[in-house]
């Protein structure tokens, strides 16, 4: 069973390694651009699979809306509905939160998993990362 916690502490580095293993080893991220001066203050949540990380978000508050980064799951969990699990925890930590909408930054190749979740495209693609992005929104009522 997948369970999706807002870590802090200790288990908030279970969140860093399993972003390390998806954007720094197997994206080629490079590593000083992973980690940022929003760690610090963000909410983070981290995805076990009988207590091992399998996947990891964070979430800010930017002009009144959460904003979704740095999701991601281990390669040999994609499709298992954790990645849905994730964004649906980090959705209700924003609404309780007073945020009006959610919005981020998603990699091209997972637009469909982000539409198929109520969000529509923003922007038109750029780079980050050396990755092509394009900005995302969700609005609720």
């Amino acid at each position: 069973m997948i369970k999706i916690h807002e870590v802090q502490d200790d288990r908030q580095q279970d969140a860093y390694d399993v972003r390390f293993q998806v954007f720094v080893y197997e994206q080629n991220v490079p590593e000083e651009m992973e980690m940022d001066e929003h760690d610090e203050t963000a909410h983070h949540f981290t995805a076990y699979h009988d207590h091992v990380p399998i996947g990891a978000g964070r979430l800010r508050f930017v002009d009144g809306v959460g904003k979704a980064e740095r999701v991601c799951v281990l390669s040999s969990y994609r499709s298992t509905g954790t990645g849905r699990a994730i964004m649906e925890k980090m959705e209700q930590t924003a609404k309780e939160n007073g945020a009006q909408g959610m919005k981020l930054n998603a990699q091209t190749r997972a637009v469909p998993f982000y539409n198929k979740l109520g969000y529509s495209t923003t922007s038109d693609e750029f780079d980050d990362a050396g990755i092509p992005h394009v900005e995302m929104k969700k609005t609720w009522t």
